[in-house]
């Protein structure tokens, strides 16, 4: 297998060429590694490469053969330590267990490569570490990849690997897939498992999954990924009988879709969003749908709240992390170990009251009750993915105090998936067009809780209807 074959393929065409004997999976190792050594270099998206691949335990599976990589936060492999990009967190022992959501990779034949780059703790919209410094954009170097699985995107869109492992705690796998022209799946709260380490990470506002170059591939990883894990705080939907790819080959219902692109007033979407968003209109339309503009079941200063809470969760989270962490270390970071933005919302934490901490999880509770309104008119929902494409690198600093205003930056750039990790909905983006810069640009589609299969059906539809565009690193001399 060489490169160029290689790249042709999404993960389920590997697979399928190993179980098929055409070839073999130490084959498509080296044509991987071969693309890793062109491009990696570029995009700086890997931050460990593994001189053996962690194997599957058992032959077959799902993605039999497939290589993959593992964000360097969540997910943790056992023997391999998590860093999270920060020096700090980098200092803790590697872990004696793999996370169940890791060993499900495994379980399904995927051959773990390494680990990529995200912003340090995963607090940012770009991939710009201290630590390891930022990663590049396949479609224009000098352009972020968004966050925080900006290594993962970057890894997936220059064709070192079909799909990679992500988190999305406000959009953190939509964010780089709509960056990097990719599919990228935030799914329904509790459908996929997150222990033996975390319980509930962000009350409910993170989940994991991936990033792929095919509907069909983030169709296959879900249904090995699916379902709770034991003790999980929440219970995992019905998956549909048959499986999430299976159900791709369905023809999917005529559906209710509402437009909307309603923001705060300090959000200035892009001409580039409003035109793709109204050329997916177009093409749903096209597809037989009903396509109609409807306003959110909300007041104007409800859009305020995803916000709201997930600064409160983010600052929360991090006080006690760093009550955590120095028990564990026998001390606090030491000065260039830590980014000032993280070190400052670990502070904002320390000082936020138990009253106040209580209060942001009802302000969710209820926004998340009115919102669920929206399903009585509508079966899904279709948003720009972004405010507009892509920023250059450095558009989102860390080197200051104000986690209010970093807070209010990021989701200005995304004001569209916050929402749904308050809510626990699902939701997909999936790309649609370029910028006249030659820049991604996507939609996002969220549909009631439960309604993975729904999306997944429509952005299959979408993906047959309009081929998504690769990057152009996948065609250049470089590769």
């Amino acid at each position: 297998m060489n490169r160029t074959d290689y790249l042709a393929q999404d993960g389920v065409g590997i697979a399928d060429l190993i179980r098929r004997r055409e070839v073999s999976a130490a084959e498509v190792e080296i044509a991987a590694r071969d693309v890793i050594t062109a491009a990696n270099p570029q995009v700086n998206a890997i931050v460990e490469l593994f001189l053996m691949p962690v194997a599957a335990e058992a032959a077959g599976g799902m993605f039999e053969g497939v290589p993959f990589l593992l964000k360097d936060i969540g997910g943790a492999l056992k023997g391999v330590r998590t860093t999270g990009a920060s020096r700090y967190l980098g200092a803790l022992p590697p872990p004696d267990v793999d996370d169940e959501l890791t060993a499900r990779f495994k379980g399904a034949g995927l051959q773990i490569m390494g680990k990529t780059n995200l912003p340090e703790l995963g607090f940012n919209v770009t991939t710009e570490p201290d630590m390891f410094g930022p990663s590049r954009n396949p479609w224009n170097l000098a352009y972020s990849t968004g966050g925080s699985s900006g290594g993962s995107a970057a890894a997936v869109a220059s064709g070192m690997v079909p799909l990679a492992h992500a988190t999305d705690g406000a959009g953190s796998i939509r964010i780089p897939a709509a960056a990097c022209g990719l599919v990228g799946l935030k799914p329904s709260r509790g459908a996929l498992p997150q222990g033996p380490a975390h319980a509930d990470i962000y009350a409910g506002l993170v989940s994991e999954g991936v990033v792929s170059r095919s509907v069909r591939d983030s169709a296959a990883a879900l249904d090995i990924m699916y379902g709770a894990d034991a003790g999980a705080p929440y219970a995992a939907p019905t998956a549909p009988s048959g499986g999430f790819l299976a159900a791709l080959a369905q023809k999917g219902p005529r559906l209710r879709i509402g437009i909307n692109h309603q923001c705060l007033p300090d959000v200035s979407l892009a001409p580039e969003a409003l035109r793709t968003l109204e050329l997916a209109a177009a093409l749903l339309s096209d597809l037989g749908h009903h396509v109609a503009p409807i306003a959110l079941p909300i007041v104007e200063e409800d859009l305020q709240i995803p916000r709201q809470v997930y600064l409160a969760q983010v600052c929360a989270q991090a006080a006690a992390d760093a009550v955590e962490l120095a028990h564990l270390l026998g001390r606090g970071p030491r000065d260039d170990e830590m980014e000032l933005i993280n070190l400052a919302a670990a502070e904002a934490g320390r000082r936020m009251t138990v009253a106040g901490y209580v209060a942001s999880i009802r302000l969710a509770q209820n926004f998340a009750r009115r919102m669920a309104l929206l399903w009585d008119d509508v079966d899904v929902l279709l948003t720009p993915a972004l405010a507009g494409p892509p920023p250059k690198l450095g558009a989102f600093p860390t080197d200051h105090d104000d986690v209010t205003e970093h807070v209010a930056r990021m989701l200005r750039f995304s004001p569209f998936t916050a929402t749904y990790n308050v809510t626990g909905e699902p939701a997909i983006v999936v790309p649609i067009t370029q910028s006249d810069d030659g820049l991604p640009v996507g939609i996002q589609l969220a549909a009631p809780l439960g309604g993975d299969v729904i999306l997944l059906q429509l952005a299959h539809d979408i993906e047959a209807a309009r081929p998504f565009a690769r990057s152009p690193m996948m065609g250049s001399a470089i590769l």
